[in-house]
């Protein structure tokens, strides 16, 4: 057996190490069959000599989110563990560290993955960014995120929140009440992540000012949209006419940002979707970036990752399987 100590400079980074009832370290004891005892000020790591290797570097990636006041969860373990196993302990100290904005309740929001940094410098430095993955990503919300923070700093004027009006897989009939009423229903993510970001009343205020609107896909069509940071979600279930349609759109001083995932398309006939041929017409084009997140970049219950890696696998069996037929 080997054995390796490792030292803690403050008393409160050991507690947040651990986790409740020690579930942190609990999910690296299991991952890399070693035990983590706290002394004092050390920690004593025992096992074979590469799990003690490994255990030890995502230990010290922990210790490193946790000094720069990050709260450790279930998610963030598995996502240090899961860079440690591929090679990228370096990189931990690179993402996670910038705050994108601060939420209503004053809580920062921060990238959580490597993709996630990765698509927020997207959105920086292009004009329009296509984010493309999973559910769970944070697709949506960083894009939100950062459509305040552009509009808080006045680079841009407006808000604009779009995607089509599509059901997802079912069949809602008629909706009772006047045309917001009947959209509404559609666009309730979008509405979640600005109340979160602005708080209702802030929210309602620029709403009524005009400085935010939320709308359905349709609405876009013959207008130009100038010092606007413009957000279509579930770009996947739009048409290549309507994609062609959004993105011409663009006016000055104007920010696109295009989420979707390609797995979860609802259009009826088994139409093309939009998201899918634009994002071959337009891969080399300058100005235009296209960010993949993949199961890694998912921040939710640790079970929807394991649901798209399955998803994934699926998938493949299938295209494995046409191939063969």
């Amino acid at each position: 057996m080997f054995e390796q100590l490792m030292s803690i400079e403050r008393m409160e980074h050991a507690v947040s190490l651990f986790g409740n009832f020690d579930e942190n370290v609990k999910l690296i004891e299991q991952e890399y069959n070693v035990s983590v005892v706290s002394r004092g000020s050390e920690l004593k790591v025992t096992g074979e000599a590469s799990d003690v290797t490994s255990a030890v570097k995502v230990l010290s990636g922990l210790l490193a989110l946790i000094g720069r006041g990050e709260t450790l969860n279930d998610q963030s373990v598995r996502y240090v563990m899961s860079l440690v196993s591929e090679g990228n302990e370096d990189k931990i100290e690179t993402f996670g560290a910038e705050c994108v904005c601060i939420n209503s309740r004053g809580k920062p929001i921060k990238p959580k993955t490597l993709g996630q940094k990765k698509y927020l410098q997207a959105i920086n430095e292009n004009t329009v960014t296509f984010g493309i993955g999973p559910a769970g990503t944070g697709k949506t919300y960083l894009a939100v995120a950062m459509a305040v923070t552009y509009f808080r700093e006045r680079k841009v004027n407006r808000i604009i929140l779009t995607r089509p009006a599509v059901e997802a897989g079912e069949k809602l009939g008629f909706l009772p009440g006047d045309l917001q009423s009947k959209v509404d229903p559609y666009l309730r993510p979008l509405y979640d992540a600005l109340f979160d970001m602005l708080g209702a009343e802030t929210y309602q205020k620029y709403v009524e000012r005009g400085n935010i609107e939320v709308a359905p896909l349709a609405y876009m069509r013959g207008r130009t949209l100038d010092d606007s940071f413009i957000i279509l979600d579930e770009a996947q279930n739009t048409t290549p006419e309507q994609m062609k349609m959004f993105l011409t759109r663009l006016g000055f001083n104007s920010r696109m940002v295009i989420t979707g995932d390609v797995t979860q398309i609802d259009l009826p006939d088994g139409r093309k979707s939009g998201l899918n041929e634009s994002s071959k017409i337009l891969k080399d084009v300058p100005e235009i970036a296209q960010v993949r997140f993949d199961d890694k970049d998912v921040v939710r219950h640790r079970l929807v990752q394991k649901i798209v890696k399955a998803y994934e696998k699926y998938d493949e069996r299938k295209k494995n399987n046409g191939r063969e037929n």
